[in-house]
């Protein structure tokens, strides 16, 4: 495979960023550019469900890279033009201000779009969390709020509960779960979480749906659940999951089914590649799969540049993510199942300390560590053998 002249990333967070630096790290040296939606530099996205909505840090603080750094990557970044069109054919991307970019390669790293309930866009006081702009209009209100309810028990719904009640806001979660996390990570260390944001002082409406919204003069005013009960909410925060950021790729000639299909290569089509939340790709061991995660973004994207460069990378991680919830600092390894077998290896759940094994089949499949982050890290050991392909 030829090196190309010109690279083209649509995406300007953690992955696309990571793929201009690592193809400028292997000493690629042809044109680089970086198109992104949002207006601001590439910065992290995992402190805005903390650190940045509970005011702990500075929005600049979030920038993964400096402004000198970005500079010396020699790379063209296009900001606030969210790209619109992919021509796969001829490799070209057509932006929303008419711009044009083609390259030897396009990278597509466009994330996640929030899932929203009918009728929150037509009422003031709903929130989504995905944008930098999204966690500062958050925080904003919840700087006046009493009653916050958050729609959503997955990993970001449970952090912004967590942060919100950190800030004095009365909270209640709700959503169709049993408990937090509990269709991720099973009964056990799901209610484990229930007791900690209970014992914090969150209120838990979960085990029904949610059904919609109520308001007054434009301005929400509770949650409806299946069960008929309306929550009272000054604010509310809809956490519902999101999905891949592929609207933009219809007419491209990619295929797309809950994100972009690429091979083992992370290659959706001859010099398209895809990298990070949006990618959807063959893993060796576990099949098709894809991973909405910060660590993932970042190792893909380096697969990736590999790939451009010519390297023939088959991608084969052991998945892995990580969520902060009041004191518990929750390290996941590999894809535990609410069905898998779970057994505790180190620690103690009633101390919160501990490692847990999830297995399927007598086969290891996950490894958890709540507060215990190194030994979690050697239990990790465990999946590499499971995951790894055999040469």
């Amino acid at each position: 495979m030829s090196v190309p002249s010109g690279v083209v990333v649509v995406g300007a967070s953690a992955a696309g960023l990571a793929t201009a630096e690592a193809l400028r790290r292997k000493g690629y040296r042809g044109e680089v550019s970086v198109v992104g939606a949002e207006p601001h530099l590439p910065y992290d996205r995992p402190p805005l469900s903390k650190q940045v909505l509970s005011g702990a840090w500075d929005p600049k603080r979030a920038r993964l890279r400096t402004e000198e750094t970005l500079a010396a990557l020699r790379a063209e970044f296009v900001l606030g033009d969210p790209a619109v069109a992919l021509d796969a054919g001829s490799r070209t991307v057509r932006t929303a201000s008419g711009r044009v970019l083609g390259g030897d390669a396009v990278v597509v790293a466009t994330g996640l779009r929030p899932r929203t309930l009918p009728g929150q866009d037509g009422l003031s006081g709903v929130h989504v969390l995905r944008t930098l702009d999204d966690a500062l209009a958050l925080r904003g209100e919840l700087k006046e709020s009493v009653r916050v309810v958050v729609v959503g028990e997955g990993v970001l719904g449970a952090e912004i509960a967590a942060t919100a009640r950190g800030l004095g806001a009365e909270v209640t979660m709700a959503g169709p779960q049993p408990a937090p996390l509990a269709a991720q990570l099973g009964p056990m260390v799901a209610e484990l979480l229930a007791d900690l944001h209970a014992e914090r002082g969150v209120a838990l409406r979960l085990g029904a749906g949610v059904t919609g919204l109520t308001g007054q003069d434009g301005r929400v005013t509770g949650v409806r659940l299946g069960t008929g009960e309306v929550l009272p909410a000054d604010v509310v925060v809809v956490a519902i999951g999101a999905e891949p950021a592929t609207g933009w790729l219809a007419g491209s000639g990619l295929r797309v089914a809950d994100g972009v299909v690429c091979d083992s290569r992370c290659r959706a089509a001859d010099g398209v590649y895809a990298a990070g939340d949006v990618a959807r790709w063959e893993h060796a061991t576990l099949g098709s799969l894809r991973l909405e995660n910060r660590t993932n973004a970042v190792e893909q994207a380096l697969a990736v540049a590999d790939n451009i460069l010519g390297a023939e990378r088959h991608y084969t991680p052991v998945p892995y993510f990580w969520t902060d919830q009041f004191d518990a600092k929750i390290h996941v390894f590999g894809l535990p199942s609410a069905t898998a077998e779970v057994s505790v290896v180190e620690g103690d759940p009633a101390g919160r300390r501990f490692v847990a094994l999830y297995r399927e089949d007598g086969r290891a499949t996950g490894v958890l560590g709540w507060n215990m982050p190194k030994q979690a890290r050697l239990h990790r050991q465990e999946l590499v053998a499971a995951v790894t392909p055999a040469v």
